[in-house]
């Protein structure tokens, strides 16, 4: 197969070759990655043909580009070689096109001079055609990869560009600085639509939020094709009479006005008040078929429980019985609120696969988001189920605290060990509080404690060595002063 290079976005290096492998299943191409590196832009791939490659980098949001790579080597001599030995009998195809040629650098570069030199160099390639700046019949471009603090670039490649991807273009209209209606806690735009790629959103495909806020990720969803809906616990986020996060916002403002900003409306089937442990949803018994499953895909950002603790639906403590005819009477009442209880994060956790594995469709996925603290000694266990196989793990690194993108895929009947529907009772957190029940949220609070503590500390040496420097000064002068 063709070897191709992708040019990729030096950011969210551990979700790169997840969403590569990701949108190759999705448009059922080959894809073999043969280099990549964690501190590089640049990515060798084999695949079937340049349309493969046009469809793989297209709705890509970590990559900017695809080439036909025609050489590669250490230094310029070996790359002209190398260009020389594997694609002379291409170059024919170009000698009448308008063409254009460039040289990037990656973490150094070359001046304008030195980069005229460069395209000169490439001058046996036969060209006839007219340079042509702006959208010429074929683009070429060298790429120089430094090493950090380095004058010459450690490897160079040249390829023949083949496609654009669409990353500026989305992030731009799906930037959170523009949508009218977000919460303090919607999602970067940029990592929405990764979540939906890696999910493998397709058009025609129908995907759920049970935690869908003000519709990001289902907005995310709908702009690849799939039909979406969501639910939330908090129904004033999702009808807006909560408020909106953006300053000086006026208006009536929800997730349906989201939907219609982008013109996605038509993809949106509606948002419910729910919570996963008293869903209205069709729930299918374990031992039932899975192929009668209905979602082709979840994605979802859990509530860490940090900002207030986790609850769902329910007392705190049992009911008498005219105490709960009494709820049972009073739920259709306009402004109605339910009673919450609080809730086990770990419970959470393995209540979103239960629900994944009795309602996604044989290979639908899973894509949720989990937070975990950057300490050995606080590592949160990832959650498993005998019917979901983890594809993959990604993850955002923050000071204190990282959060991982899980995804998984709905295992085929056939795949499902023997006997692995069995119940297994499970302890989880016990206690009355948020942080008894979250030992993420604990933890947070206990790390970002100490570190308050360590600040206050500095803050009083710097004060204590402020006021030994003064006196050292006051003293000079004073000596200063009986001298005269």
């Amino acid at each position: 197969m063709p070897t191709y290079l992708v040019r990729l976005a030096q950011t969210h290096e551990s979700f790169r070759k997840v969403e590569l492998r990701a949108l190759a299943e999705i448009a059922g191409i080959q894809l073999e990655i043969i280099r990549y590196e964690t501190d590089s832009p640049y990515c060798l791939v084999n695949l079937p043909s340049d349309a493969a490659a046009k469809a793989l980098i297209t709705r890509s949001i970590l990559a900017q580009g695809i080439y036909e790579l025609w050489g590669e080597g250490a230094t310029y001599d070996e790359l002209h070689e190398s260009v020389h030995s594997n694609s002379r009998s291409k170059w024919s195809q170009y000698e009448q096109s308008t063409f254009r040629f460039a040289v990037e650098g990656y973490q150094g570069g070359k001046s304008a001079a030195e980069q005229r030199d460069i395209i000169d160099s490439f001058s046996y390639l036969g060209f006839k055609g007219q340079p042509k700046m702006r959208n010429p019949d074929v683009a070429f471009r060298a790429f120089e990869d430094y090493k950090l603090n380095v004058s010459q670039p450690h490897y160079l490649y040249f390829g023949r560009l083949i496609a654009e991807s669409k990353r500026n273009e989305m992030k731009k209209v799906y930037d959170l600085k523009k949508r009218h209606y977000i919460s303090t806690t919607s999602m970067d735009a940029e990592l929405t639509l990764l979540t939906a790629n890696i999910a493998q959103v397709a058009p025609g495909t129908l995907f759920y939020d049970p935690f869908m806020g003000t519709g990001g990720f289902p907005i995310a969803c709908a702009h690849f094709g799939a039909v979406v809906f969501g639910s939330d616990i908090d129904g004033r986020t999702i009808r807006g009479t909560g408020g909106s996060a953006r300053r000086g916002q006026t208006g009536k403002m929800d997730v349906v006005g989201n939907f219609k900003q982008y013109d996605l409306a038509s993809s949106y089937l509606g948002g419910f008040v729910s919570d996963l442990t008293n869903t209205p949803l069709r729930i299918l018994p374990l031992d039932h078929d899975s192929r009668k499953g209905y979602l082709d895909g979840i994605v979802c950002d859990p509530p860490y429980g940090i900002r207030e603790g986790l609850k769902v639906l329910g007392s705190r403590q049992e009911l008498l019985e005219h105490e709960r005819q009494s709820h049972e009477d009073q739920y259709k009442i306009s402004g109605y609120i339910p009673p919450k209880r609080p809730y086990s994060f770990t419970a959470l956790l393995d209540d979103i696969l239960a629900f994944a594995v009795s309602t996604l469709v044989e290979n639908g996925r899973l894509s949720m988001w989990m937070p975990t603290a950057n300490d050995e000694d606080i590592e949160l266990v990832i959650p498993s189920h005998p019917c979901l196989k983890l594809e993959s793990v990604c993850v955002q690194a923050f000071n204190k605290w990282s959060r991982r993108l899980l995804t998984y895929r709905r295992l085929q009947e056939s795949e499902v060990p023997e006997g692995a529907l069995e119940a297994v009772k499970k302890e989880y957190e016990k206690g009355t509080r948020a942080s008894d029940l979250n030992d993420f949220r604990r933890k947070y609070f206990q790390g970002f404690k100490e570190f308050n503590n360590m600040r206050t500390e500095i803050e009083r040496m710097k004060m204590k060595d402020n006021a030994v420097d003064r006196g050292k000064a006051e003293a000079m002068n004073g000596d200063a002063g009986k001298e005269v």
